[in-house]
């Protein structure tokens, strides 16, 4: 099947400024969360180079653990957590829409829907937490 394409001369391209997505708070929310992304890939880089300096033995790890000590890099860790929150609970809401839960012939509520699911990922982290805690102490 072949399609027909049209002259790209004679495509309409609208012109945006730069700072589009400053014009709406919807627009702005949105570039936020495409920035959270940025910050989760750096983070799981650098958690994949932790990883590696592990196999190369105690004292590899302990001066990469240095190079992660200092306050930039914490400060960089809670943005992350923030960000990774963030992109946690917009995904939970888009799920709502996307992909509806139906009980029968009625729908779930959205907000019953995000509010379980953020129910969910909290407990999950507290249980991760305490097993973390259990096992270090």
């Amino acid at each position: 099947m072949s399609a027909v394409r049209p002259d790209k001369s004679k495509l309409f391209y609208r012109k945006l400024p730069a700072s589009w997505w400053l014009s709406k708070p919807s627009y702005f929310l949105f570039m936020l969360r495409e920035l959270s992304s940025v910050f989760i890939a750096i983070f799981l880089v650098v958690f994949l180079i932790q990883i590696y300096q592990l196999t190369r033995g105690p004292e590899a790890y302990a001066a990469f653990a240095q190079k992660l000590s200092p306050p930039g890099w914490i400060i960089f860790n809670l943005i992350t957590f923030l960000f990774a929150l963030y992109h946690s609970i917009t995904w939970f809401y888009s799920s709502a829409i996307v992909l509806p839960l139906r009980i029968g012939e009625r729908e779930m509520p959205r907000n019953l829907f995000v509010a379980l699911n953020v129910g969910v990922l909290a407990v999950v982290s507290l249980v991760i937490l305490v097993l973390f805690l259990a096992l270090k102490g």
